[in-house]
């Protein structure tokens, strides 16, 4: 039996099976823009916020830092990385994070309810996902209750948001543990950029109500901020052809941002968020609440040298239906990092860091739970990393590695070397090979169904108290090139070796099942992504990606081939395309389509067809202040299943955007 098996029947997500669905879509695959993570816009091109009218080559110039921490040319990075843009976001149907991280063509993003998302990179997509790591300015929204990410609680205003960095690949030698198939950073604007007033509402059949507000302002010349908050209500989803998934879904977070420009080489920022959302039952069954505070401080030594120290603070809790775990974490985090050069072809970084995770369960039931009930976790890191360049600039290399200790398997080595050959302005060829991990989690560690609690001669499942990190090695070569002044793309293949990974084995002569390292597996793949400017008034990005995997037992183990499946349901194909156009009279026709591949049974739900979707937004501007639109998303199919048996309905809203 599964380990999770019993949390997963009573958790919040309601997944029931229902009837699969045919969708009728046509398309043409089109090439997406590939930025990096921590864009930033070389200061002869800061004056033209609007990346739609720059130029494909002013945009592969643009400089990234997400990959290195070390500011690089987006056509010198030796990684496979894209960007969602507050422009792409803004001319999108997206009302929150998770759907405008569809707008990754690498990224696999399925909807389970109204609130509940799953999101993963390169493989191993399913309800706990737990292989990507995501950062919001750089905290990190990780809970060591299953090493992933609860989507729901992360809702932040998109309006706020400068941009989603993707990279799709192993990023552990910076970032850490979970940075196994990819790193998703989203980072907010300066507060010096979002000053005046901004309001916005909205009512539709899926969003029944939206209401965003936001003010900022500038005190003197070197201090700014900037304070907002945000409320939606969802409807519910479907089950069982047609039926209430009872899952309505209501939510508010507000926050600030202060920037202080202290001096030429001293910076300061704080910002914080506090949220609060819950079902439409009464009572309710399902509740979250959480805040957060960050304060960031950088110094600058010299044009080659910078010293950063960040600490954060996060609360987050929730509740969840009878029969599952409460859970309250709070987190104490703390990084310092120093870069400087070493003559003129070599650049150094290195950096330490320090965690405390707080956690705190409560039983709503006797049937399952965690043991003991509170831990507090803590993670202890170290990186360092070479940046070295060869042959009058021809060639770049960059080595580094990770040491870190975490709570329950002790040191995980975390190394990478990339390389790249940089045969004109044009082309570029690069090439990596790069060791993460994936560190236990409580769920791993501390789950238990106690035999004498469970339904008759159903087995007892424990924790594996020497659970060891999931490993993975992964080999990438990728190309980018920029044929002419119009168009660019990219292209990056991969090869994972991934080793220990989650099983669940009987112990023999018990009634016991363990979790374990017992199983390991291969995946492979590619991804094809560029962008193409039609016109000045016409814009077309997408992406194709190609993704399989296998996954065995290893000798000695007993877990179930069944086991096997829950450990991810992905695609092997998925396309998506997004067209942006300005038309006379201040319209706006912006059209997104995606095509999925259908996805694998696994122990407990059923393969789910194939499906196209589209979204369509028709919007009118008066003088950059008046915004009317009409958004419909999923328009292809009145409901469509995208994980588990749940039914996604088509949805249509209105909008009204006021700033000044």
């Amino acid at each position: 039996m599964h380990a999770k098996q019993v949390l997963m029947e009573r958790s919040n997500f309601h997944l029931n099976q229902c009837a699969w669905v045919r969708l009728v879509f046509v398309g043409v695959f089109l090439t997406w823009q590939p930025f990096s993570a921590w864009a930033q816009i070389p200061k002869e091109l800061a004056v033209n916020s609007d990346y739609k009218k720059l130029t494909v080559e002013e945009l592969m110039n643009i400089e990234v830092i997400s990959v290195t921490k070390i500011p690089e040319k987006l056509s010198e990075v030796a990684s496979a990385i894209q960007v969602i843009t507050q422009q792409d976001i803004q001319r999108s149907a997206a009302t929150s994070i998770p759907e405008a991280l569809r707008l990754a063509p690498n990224l696999q993003v399925a909807q389970l309810s109204s609130q509940h998302w799953i999101i993963s990179a390169r493989g191993f997509n399913w309800i706990y996902a737990n292989k990507l790591l995501v950062m919001i300015d750089g905290r990190t929204v990780y809970s060591p209750l299953f090493a992933g990410v609860f989507w729901d609680a992360q809702n932040l205003l998109l309006e706020n948001v400068e941009r989603i960095e993707v990279i799709s690949g192993p990023g552990g030698t910076l970032w850490g543990a979970n940075a196994v198939n990819g790193v998703i950073n989203i980072i907010t604007k300066h507060s010096g950029d979002t000053k005046g007033i901004y309001v916005s509402a909205g009512l539709g059949s899926s969003l029944r109500q939206m209401a965003e507000t936001r003010l900022g302002g500038h005190i003197g010349s070197k201090f700014s901020y900037r304070a907002y908050g945000t409320y939606n209500n969802r409807n519910h989803t479907y089950i069982s052809g047609a039926a209430d998934n009872k899952d309505k879904w209501s939510f508010g977070q507000g926050g600030f941002r202060l920037d202080w420009n202290a001096s030429a080489s001293n910076s300061i920022s704080l910002h914080g968020n506090s949220y609060n959302g819950g079902d439409g039952l009464e009572p309710k069954a399902r509740s979250i609440d959480g805040q957060n505070v960050m304060a960031k401080w950088s110094h600058a030594f010299s044009n080659t040298s910078s010293l950063t120290v960040q600490g954060y603070f996060d609360r987050t809790w929730r509740r969840d239906v009878p029969g599952t775990i409460n859970d309250q974490l709070k987190t104490y985090d703390l990084d310092v990092q120093h870069q400087f050069g070493l003559g003129t072809r070599q650049r150094f970084l290195w950096g330490l860091g320090y965690r405390i995770m707080d956690d705190e369960s409560q039983h709503s039931t006797i049937f399952v739970g965690l043991v003991p009930e509170s831990r507090t976790m803590h993670l202890f890191s170290s990186f360092i990393q070479d940046e070295i360049t060869f042959f009058s600039g021809l060639f770049k290399v960059t080595l580094g590695t990770k040491l870190q200790h975490n709570h329950f398997s002790g040191f995980d080595i975390q190394p990478s070397s990339r390389f790249s050959w940089f045969v004109n302005s044009k082309n570029t060829v690069w090439a990596a090979v790069s060791r993460a991990v994936r560190a236990p989690s409580r769920m791993d560690v501390d789950y238990h169904i106690p035999t004498y609690k469970v339904p008759p001669n159903q087995p007892s499942v424990d924790g594996g108290p020497n659970f060891r990190s999931e490993k993975v090695t992964a080999y990438e070569l990728g190309y980018r090139m920029q044929p002419n002044t119009k168009l660019s793309f990219s292209l990056a293949t991969f090869f994972n070796n991934i080793d220990d990974l989650y099983s669940v084995e009987a112990l023999p002569g018990t009634l016991t099942y363990q979790i374990q390292n017992g199983s390991r597996g291969e995946a492979y793949g590619f991804e094809f992504s560029g962008n193409y400017q039609l016109s000045n008034n016409w814009r077309l990005r997408g992406g194709y990606t190609y993704f399989d995997k296998t996954l065995w037992r290893k000798p000695g183990n007993v877990s179930a081939e069944a086991v096997l499946t829950n450990l991810g349901s992905d695609a092997k194909h998925q396309v998506m395309l997004q067209s942006i156009m300005d038309l006379p009279g201040n319209f706006q026709v912006d059209l997104t389509g995606r095509y999925i591949d259908s996805l694998p049974a696994t122990q407990y739900y059923k393969t789910v067809p194939s499906y196209y979707s589209m979204d369509a937004r028709l919007a009118w501007h008066y003088k950059n202040r008046l915004e009317v639109s009409a958004v419909g998303q999923n328009l292809l199919k009145e409901r469509h299943v995208e994980f588990a048996g749940v039914e996604i309905p088509r949805s249509i809203y209105g909008r009204v955007t006021w700033r000044y």
